[in-house]
């Protein structure tokens, strides 16, 4: 039997590792973190308390995202908090938005075109 016991990381490839960087470090807040010496660009960030966020630069390819295809979720404490955040940062983005079941989702595109979704639980 395979048991998982968490997500560790999502990884996406980037074009330019310092606009992204400047993107989730400096816009949306993410924390970097210590990076191996691997023998290619990048950087990494937390995302929460146990998951990170790994950027793998020299992307030359297209990136095919969207919010109903590829694209990662992110919990976060409330859906109003993350909007008045990215609109202080003059991000622009999709919602915030109300599921059937009650989850709120507010969806942003980095600059690659990789899509994120912030997403707050129902009660």
């Amino acid at each position: 039997m395979l048991t998982v016991l968490e997500l560790n990381h999502v990884a996406l490839h980037v074009q330019d590792v310092a606009v992204s960087c400047r993107f989730y470090g400096e816009l949306l807040g993410f924390r970097a973190l210590p990076r191996p010496a691997f023998d290619f660009p990048g950087a990494w960030f937390a995302l929460g308390p146990h998951q990170e966020l790994h950027l793998i630069g020299d992307r030359a390819l297209a990136v095919h995202s969207h919010h109903r295809g590829n694209h990662f979720a992110l919990k976060v404490a409330t859906i109003k908090e993350t909007e008045e955040h990215l609109r202080a940062a003059g991000l622009t983005f999709m919602g915030p938005k109300k599921r059937p079941d009650g989850m709120w989702q507010i969806f942003l595109t980095d600059p690659d075109g990789h899509v994120l979704e912030f997403t707050e639980l129902p009660d």
